[in-house]
């Protein structure tokens, strides 16, 4: 089990005592735009639940949130849907280190409401605000940065617009800073985005998009995502799950505590493993490809609704601004890690990607890396892009191909006093839902690989 981190060779400061606080304001009722202050790269703790891992109790949770808080990382990206996610993200964030050299004001926390389990969502203003309290208690804070509507496909417009003004009364109560939305269904995102405007005055801050933007499906890219989102109004488009919930690996699916939940055909899991193989002919594993391809080139094609918030310099105990990195809008990223070696690699990838950026030579000889850090970075880009083409290729039909979010025949068994009522279905599905969250007997985090959601 990690502990308190020591300090690495790599670091070029002091061990620090206490960490600067991200500047946020809200005055005469303007407040900082997310655009500004979010950074490029949040930590997704979906991993801390029985899809990914068979116990995540077992997890190092406290090692892997201390660990990603000394590499830079200011942003974690939970939910109540996530089994124990949120419990176990807050008790780490609590731990007495964390607390001392950390304080809330210099990280942001991301949390959902509305998603209760597989079948059943509720985003009546009721249970919005009991579910955003909730999670207060479970995160150990008086506020939460960011709360997302948890996958709207399943419930109608009006069931949005309802959780979406409860949520925006929440705000201006001070419990939280900015509202979002999130889901699988481009279309249904694009569609609730310029309802929202339309309805309220109002556009929403932040549409997080997940498997839409990797080796697979890159269609968050073009205009009907991310250009859509823009036109809509939408300060900020997070890109989630650029494995696609873990399909692409060479190992296949992750098989977690619910056995194969996995949504993708068997079809599309073939062309995957054929393209793995493709990968594996060039010595490269297909999900390194695949991590570094959707980080690198969402960068850029996520600037449109993309933050000048200060990246992760990747590096321990190393603080980096936005302007060191050329200072323009970065697209940004969610990442979830279930170990420290997957995230250590995970931070060697993004710090070589800031190597690349604008400036990225200098910034690399202040800091007393090697000189030719950016030329690396740069001829690393061009062979991964061209593998990512070979994968394209090799993919065929099943490259853009979106599963069914809901599942044809989908009920939203919602409960209303004490009775469970079936909801209209939309007509517009993510894994299913963890099982009751408590530790397995005896039980060890089982390796996944880097499933990122």
């Amino acid at each position: 089990m990690a502990s308190t981190p020591t300090e690495q060779p790599s670091s070029t400061s002091t061990f620090p005592s206490r960490q600067k606080p991200i500047p946020y304001s809200d005055e005469n009722g303007k407040r900082t735009p997310l655009s500004s202050i979010l950074p490029p790269l949040i930590f997704g703790t979906a991993t801390f639940n029985h899809q990914f891992n068979s116990d995540p109790f077992a997890l190092d949770t406290v090692g892997l949130v201390t660990s990603a808080l000394t590499h830079g990382i200011r942003a974690f990206d939970t939910s109540p849907y996530y089994g124990p996610s949120e419990e176990l993200l807050g008790d780490a964030l609590a731990a007495p280190f964390v607390r001392e050299t950390f304080p809330r004001a210099s990280y942001m926390i991301l949390t959902k409401v509305g998603r209760v389990k597989g079948d059943e969502f509720d985003y009546s203003a009721q249970w919005v605000r009991q579910s955003v309290h909730r999670s207060l208690e479970r995160l150990h804070t008086d506020y939460l940065d960011l709360v997302y509507c948890h996958d709207i496909e399943f419930v109608s417009a009006a069931e949005v617009l309802e959780a979406v003004t409860e949520l925006r009364k929440l705000r201006d109560e001070g419990r939280i800073r900015y509202v979002g939305i999130c889901g699988y269904p481009l279309d249904v995102l694009g569609d609730m985005a310029e309802m929202l405007l339309r309805e309220t005055g109002e556009p929403i801050d932040c549409v997080q998009s997940y498997a839409h933007f990797n080796l697979q499906n890159q269609t968050l890219g073009g205009p009907r995502g991310i250009e859509r989102f823009h036109k809509a109004g939408v300060d900020v488009t997070t890109n989630a799950s650029c494995l696609g919930m873990g399909l692409l690996r060479r190992e296949g699916v992750p098989i977690g505590g619910l056995g194969d939940w996995h949504p993708a055909p068997r079809e599309l899991r073939t062309a995957v493993h054929e393209a793995s193989n493709f990968c594996d002919s060039h010595s490269e594993k297909i999900e390194v490809i695949a991590i570094r391809w959707a980080l690198e080139t969402w960068i850029s094609k996520g600037a449109l609704c993309g933050s000048r918030g200060d990246p992760a310099s990747g590096l321990p105990w190393k603080h980096e601004s936005n302007s060191e990195v050329g200072g323009a809008k970065l697209g940004v990223n969610v990442i979830g890690v279930s170990h420290p070696n997957e995230l250590d690699k995970t931070m060697l990838v993004w710090r070589s990607i800031l190597d690349g950026l604008e400036g990225g030579e200098q910034t690399a000889v202040q800091a007393g890396r090697w000189y030719r850090a950016w030329e690396w970075s740069r001829n690393r880009k061009k062979a991964v892009q061209i593998l990512a083409e070979g994968v394209e290729e090799i993919l065929g039909e099943w490259f853009g191909y979106s599963w069914d979010s809901p599942a044809k025949g989908f009920v939203n068994q919602k409960k209303t006093e004490g009775k469970v009522v079936d909801a209209e279905p939309s007509s517009l599905l993510t894994p299913a839902a963890s099982p009751e969250s408590k530790p397995v007997e005896g039980g060890e985090g089982v390796e996944k690989g880097i499933p990122l959601r």
